[in-house]
């Protein structure tokens, strides 16, 4: 699976990876955020999180302007700081909303929404294509060291899943 390693939480030379392929409008996305957070936290450095776009947009109107605005604050080095603005306030992800995000963050809100984001949406295309290939359909899907994950996304089980990595 390719791993450019984008968007990571964690470090970098982390034993276990974790890619998650997720949508940012996506509720159980959302849910699964902080399980994925304490992972990486709890783990000692062992492993870390790779974010890989999956937007659902026939489902989720505002998941690819979304996941644009993601990449032009990671571009700044805000990635992590603008996927948990989004989570927390899913319900307001239209063009406004997302300048309004972007301010706090302390970008240009030209840059985050609207025509000036579309510089991304090669990157989102090749996360969504990426996905497709390895069987991705629906959010999240977690690939832990390049195999599937199928079980529940729950801390315990998570914990359990990458300990023998």
């Amino acid at each position: 699976m390719a791993d450019d390693a984008r968007h990571v939480l964690g470090r970098l030379d982390a034993q276990v990876t974790v890619v998650e392929h997720g949508d940012l409008e996506c509720p159980y996305c959302r849910a699964a955020a902080p399980i994925l957070r304490a992972l990486v936290e709890r783990s000692g450095g062992r492993v870390r999180l790779v974010w890989k776009h999956f937007p659902l947009f026939v489902v989720h109107p505002h998941a690819l302007t979304a996941a644009l605005a993601a990449e032009a604050a990671g571009a700044r080095g805000l990635f992590w700081e603008m996927h948990d603005l989004l989570f927390a306030h899913q319900d307001h992800l239209d063009d406004s909303d997302l300048r309004d995000y972007a301010v706090t963050l302390g970008l240009d809100p030209a840059q985050v929404a609207g025509e000036g984001a579309q510089v991304f949406a090669d990157v989102v295309e090749a996360d969504y294509t990426d996905g497709l290939a390895h069987g991705v359909r629906g959010t999240p899907t977690l690939f832990i060291d390049g195999v599937r994950y199928g079980g529940p996304i729950k801390l315990a089980e998570l914990v359990a899943a990458t300990a023998a990595g």
